[in-house]
Formats: C-alpha cells, sequence, structure tokens
C-alpha cells in the first residue's frame, strides 16, 4: 500500500519513523508550510507534494497527523477521495465533527483507524488481556495517572484547537478505562490550573479514578495504572518499567502468562499500532479500535470536560 502523511509536526514524524522501520510503503507527505514539508521529505527520503489534492491522487492510505481542529476537513476530503484513513487521536474537537467523520466513513465505504496508542502500548495490552482471561477477578476499582510538562506547542494549549486538556491528555486514559469496563453511568471531574482528576461509575458497583494533568517539570512523562479485582492485582508504572505485577493470594497459582515478562516500552507502541493499521487493510480485518470507539471515548472526554468546568455529577447517555 502507498502511505502518504499530511502534517510534519511531532506525531508526523513519530509516524513517519515507525513506516521506515517496518519497511512500509510511505512515499510521500503534505504539509501547508513549504519549508516544513521539504524539510520532512528530505529527511524521511519520500516527496513532498504541493497540495493535498496531489497526495490523495498519489496514495491509497492517508495517515493524518495534524492539529486535532484540523482532522475533519483532512479525514473527510480523503474519505471522499475514496482513501483509507489513519487518524491520531482524539478522532476530533468536538462530537459533531467525529459525528461527521463517522457518517463519512459509512458513506464512502472506506476504513477509518484512529490511533488509540495506548491500547498497544505493552503493559496496558497484557493487562487487558490478563482482566480478560479472569487472572483477578471482577474488576472493582481502576486507578490511572497520565502527567507530563506544559505542551510548548501553542495550539495544544487552546481548546478550541485540541479540546483541551481533558480531551487530549486524559483521552487515552478514558478510552481504555471503557475498553476495559465499558461506558460508565456517570462521571463526576475537579480542575485545578493544569491537573484534572474524574471519578467513573460504573454498572454493578466498579469505579475508575483518572487523572493527568501538564503540571510536571519540562521533559518529565511519567504514567501508572493499577486494576483492582475481586482476586488481586495488577499494577504498572513507568517510574519502574518492569514486567506487570500480579498480587493474587498467597498458595494460588497464576493465571496462563501471569509472571512471564512481557515486552517493555523499547517496543515501540506506535510502530505496533500502526502495523495493526496496515495489516487489517491489507487483510480486510476488523481494526481493534473502532471508529465508534473512538467517537466513544471523545464524547467521555468532554463530559470529563463538562463536569471539571463546575458542571457537578453528570450522566453518561
Amino acid at each position: 500500500m502507498r502511505i502518504g502523511l499530511v502534517g510534519a509536526g511531532s506525531m508526523a514524524k513519530v509516524h513517519a519513523a515507525a513506516y521506515r522501520r517496518m519497511g512500509a510503503g510511505l512515499v510521500g507527505v503534505y504539509a501547508p508550510d513549504e519549508k516544513e514539508r521539504a524539510a520532512f521529505a528530505e529527511r524521511f527520503g519520500i516527496e513532498a507534494y504541493p497540495s493535498l489534492e496531489a497526495l490523495l491522487r498519489a496514495v491509497e492510505v492517508v495517515d493524518v497527523a495534524t492539529p486535532t481542529d484540523t482532522h475533519e476537513p483532512l479525514a473527510l476530503a480523503a474519505l471522499v477521495a475514496g482513501k483509507d484513513v489513519i487518524l491520531e487521536k482524539p478522532i476530533a474537537h468536538e462530537l459533531a465533527a467525529a459525528k461527521r467523520i463517522l457518517e463519512a466513513v459509512r458513506e464512502t465505504g472506506r476504513r477509518l483507524f484512529v490511533a488509540m496508542v495506548v491500547r498497544f502500548f505493552p503493559p496496558y495490552r497484557r493487562a487487558a488481556e490478563l482482566v480478560r482471561e479472569g487472572g483477578v477477578g471482577r474488576l472493582g476499582v481502576v486507578r490511572m495517572k497520565r502527567a507530563s510538562f506544559r505542551p510548548q506547542v501553542p495550539w495544544y494549549l487552546d481548546p478550541a484547537r485540541s479540546g483541551g486538556l481533558e480531551v487530549d491528555l486524559l483521552i487515552h486514559d478514558l478510552d481504555y478505562v471503557q475498553w476495559l469496563l465499558g461506558a460508565p453511568l456517570r462521571v463526576f471531574a475537579r480542575r485545578q490550573g493544569d491537573y484534572v482528576q474524574a471519578v467513573l461509575g460504573f454498572k454493578g458497583g466498579a469505579m475508575a479514578f483518572v487523572e493527568g494533568g501538564w503540571a510536571y517539570p519540562p521533559g518529565y512523562f511519567r504514567t501508572a495504572f493499577d486494576l483492582a479485582g475481586e482476586r488481586g492485582v495488577i499494577e504498572w508504572s513507568s517510574d519502574a518499567p518492569r514486567p506487570l505485577t500480579a498480587l493474587l493470594p498467597k498458595g494460588e497459582e497464576l493465571p496462563p502468562r501471569v509472571g512471564l515478562p512481557v515486552e517493555g516500552l523499547e517496543e515501540d507502541p506506535y510502530e505496533l499500532e500502526l502495523r495493526h493499521a496496515l495489516s487489517a487493510l491489507d487483510a480486510g480485518t476488523p481494526f481493534e479500535v473502532a471508529p465508534e470507539e473512538a467517537v466513544a471515548a471523545l464524547r467521555l472526554a468532554l463530559l470529563v470536560r463538562e463536569s471539571a468546568a463546575g458542571g457537578g455529577v453528570l450522566e453518561v447517555a
């Protein structure tokens, strides 16, 4: 498959580097700034296309890695042109825009993969597998943390463009929680400066606590989770990137594969997600992130943002 990138910023560079390591068919890039796209093309040994239309004529798959507020027009242009689309998360900055993208997918019959990369981080992926295998029993409490330094690129800090902290950052863990537990019934959140904490309540009594922010000094990015079930706990922290720890009652046998080392973060999750997307396109098999799930993650992130702004406890429709 001939792949074209739209964008020449940080995420476009991450995707391009992953395609190069994979030996995938990345052939060109389009970005509005001529000097930026020329430098990007030279760096990755691909063609710089002078317009989006020129890129669309030359490729089969379009990878959109641009500011969030541009996702809708770029994805729609690619879908209408008959191209399959890989779209950097979040699907959009507004729910209405996300729904229009989803409608275009249905109308054109083309395929859309939204790059919710946390599902492809080995510790997160292995933890989800262990939960589904029943290793810790039914989940009761899930705790997620994602904290970094304040982005230095202005558009991230503009909620009208990025959706804000909740949509750009917390959406990773909100998607992961829904991947494990399904949609919550209600949401309550609070925000202080660049820090947000959300509490999600689920049918059956399970709870999730999701915290995140842009509150660390430059250069720091920390993530962690613990998943507490009826029989034990699965925990992991980027501060100590060891294999997953499974804490079960002493004397009980571990479920299959618990205790075996998992791949560390030296295995690039961006490469894993893009490899999956291309393989699914090639084989015609389902994506592990359905477009509807990406819309659901955005909807939940927007509810967290509303609650954090003083909206109180909100019901999830």
